[in-house]
């Protein structure tokens, strides 16, 4: 049986609550700064949630009004967006899922290396870790963000990307995600993949032919509920766990 190595966690949806009620914001705050009169309520942001990366979201949405953002606004929206997103984190506004903090001390614990994987921006992701109950930045061995890769997920490049900085292959890591976009990326590198899905994010079909695991979250107050997998016997998702997924064959 191949011995975990690396777990590879996504950030927005999967690590933490971030979306509607820290980026959605801190989008919103960029655009009235810009002399935008665009408003991303929760309905049109969940929709909008489709498009992974923040400048590719923004573009999309541009388009779809039949309007154009030249590089220089995109990127100015692209920093200020991600101004007021530090802002939000720093007041708390953000918080881990359910039983992530549990998992990344008993994996630390146990020396398996964990590395972020994300579509966000460096230092969006250093704040959020900054920012909460206790300071998770020495949990993680690195990150691979939006600055380190030019086609983000769905495209594997992110975790071909960590694979390479962490010198484990593929049969001993294993993804963790929220999103169709996030496990087309992880699948596309040969990673077994667990799914923990956003409730904007719910591909039943794509999970459960392509994911080794789709959990409601990952344990806490109440167990988690599985939705394809294994039977979590522990009454949430531990380093044993993780390692009988990576012991099924790669879907």
């Amino acid at each position: 049986m191949p011995c975990l190595q690396a777990v590879f966690w996504d950030v927005d949806g999967t690590l933490a609550d971030t979306e509607l009620t820290g980026h959605r914001l801190a989008y919103n705050r960029a655009f009235k700064d810009c002399g935008l009169n665009w408003i991303w309520d929760e309905s049109l942001y969940t929709d909008l949630l489709s498009i992974p990366g923040g400048r590719q979201r923004m573009q999309h949405y541009s388009e779809r009004l039949g309007q154009s953002l030249d590089a220089d606004l995109l990127d100015r929206l692209r920093v200020i967006k991600q101004r007021h997103y530090l802002d939000v984190v720093a007041s708390g506004g953000v918080q881990l899922r359910p039983g992530v903090q549990d998992l990344l001390e008993e994996l630390s614990a146990s020396g398996v290396q964990q590395w972020i994987v994300t579509s966000s921006g460096k230092a969006s992701v250093e704040a959020l870790l900054r920012s909460l109950r206790t300071d998770l930045r020495d949990v993680f061995q690195g990150m691979v963000t939006a600055d380190d890769v030019e086609r983000h997920k769905p495209n594997p490049d992110p975790y071909l990307r960590a694979l390479e900085f962490c010198g484990v292959s593929s049969d001993h890591a294993l993804a963790l995600e929220d999103s169709a976009a996030g496990l087309q990326s992880a699948r596309s590198a040969n990673l077994r993949c667990l799914i923990t899905p956003s409730a904007w994010d719910h591909d039943w079909q794509l999970f459960s032919e392509c994911a080794q695991c789709v959990v409601d979250h990952l344990g806490g107050e109440q167990a988690p509920t599985v939705h394809h997998g294994p039977t979590c016997a522990q009454g949430r998702i531990t380093l044993e766990y993780l390692q009988l997924l990576l012991s099924l064959p790669l879907r």
